[in-house]
């Protein structure tokens, strides 16, 4: 008991602060690799490595032998089956404010203009319960994607991005890419997602809607072909049935939020060079 004293007494607020770090990259570590095959695999490792440690209590010197091999070559192994989780972490890691600069830096006016298009094209395709798919990037590139598909190049509008879905022509099976305002392509195939715990109801529109998002931090805007709902998937979670002012919130938001960041940190500096 005195020694529990001892050992809670000797902790300080650098031991509390380092314990909260920790504790915090687990965490985020954790939401990275949840409903993934990652979690099922991080699950056998550590019953592997708890078979590992009981051989050795028990003095099973070849089990023991076979285990710790086992591991070793393991390690390898892991570098490969995690590829797109560790190629995730380490975008997620990218993405962090004070390292990278947002690619989107458009005027109000254009951002304002960007969004109402998008919101009345998906409005309208909703309406006529015509199916689409929509991504809208951030700030990590989708080069491989848009290799995929058919480039446009050409300035986000209504009557385009409808004419893209229209049934039976070239582009409508695939997604539409948008960067800023721009429309970037068509028709390109996506990842489909590896989460075996969503609702039966989503169809190959919606897994690749989800799957872009879990590989980057773009957004993806679905309309249902069946119900003609809307739907947006972000960071490997999807939202359902949403009406055209919340999406159009949504949007502004994804739009605004670095460049008012930038918009501060610019006015902070001003202010110290003019004091």
């Amino acid at each position: 008991m005195q020694q529990l004293i001892d050992l809670f007494s000797s902790i300080g607020l650098k031991d509390l602060i380092d314990m909260a770090i920790v504790a915090f990259v687990f965490y985020k570590l954790y939401t990275l690799i949840r409903e993934t095959r990652a979690e099922q695999l991080i699950k056998g490792i550590v019953v592997l490595l708890i078979a590992t440690q009981a051989s050795e209590w028990l003095q099973l010197h070849v089990i023991s032998w076979i285990l710790r091999n086992t591991i070793q070559v393991g390690l390898i192994a892991l570098l490969i089956v995690f590829q797109p989780e560790l190629r995730r972490a380490l975008e997620y890691i990218g993405r962090t404010k004070f390292l990278t600069k947002s690619i989107i830096d458009i005027e109000d006016e254009e951002i304002r203009f960007a969004v109402n298009e998008i919101v009345e094209a998906m409005g309208s395709l909703s309406r006529q319960k015509i199916g689409a798919l929509l991504v809208i990037l951030n700030e990590t590139g989708l080069n491989e994607v848009l290799e995929t598909g058919t480039l446009i190049n050409g300035k986000v509008s209504r009557g385009l991005l409808i004419n893209i879905f229209i049934p039976n022509t070239p582009l409508h099976d695939g997604a539409a890419v948008i960067r800023k305002d721009e429309i970037l392509a068509a028709g390109c195939l996506l990842p489909l997602t590896e989460n075996q715990n969503l609702s039966k109801e989503l169809g190959t529109r919606h897994r690749a809607g989800i799957g872009i998002s879990e590989r980057s931090d773009a957004i993806a805007i679905i309309v249902s072909e069946e119900t003609g709902a809307i739907s947006i998937a972000e960071n490997g979670k999807i939202k359902r049935f949403l009406d055209t002012d919340t999406l159009k919130n949504h949007l502004f938001k994804m739009y605004k939020s670095t460049e008012d960041t930038q918009w501060q940190f610019f006015k902070w500096k001003w202010r110290q060079k003019d004091e």
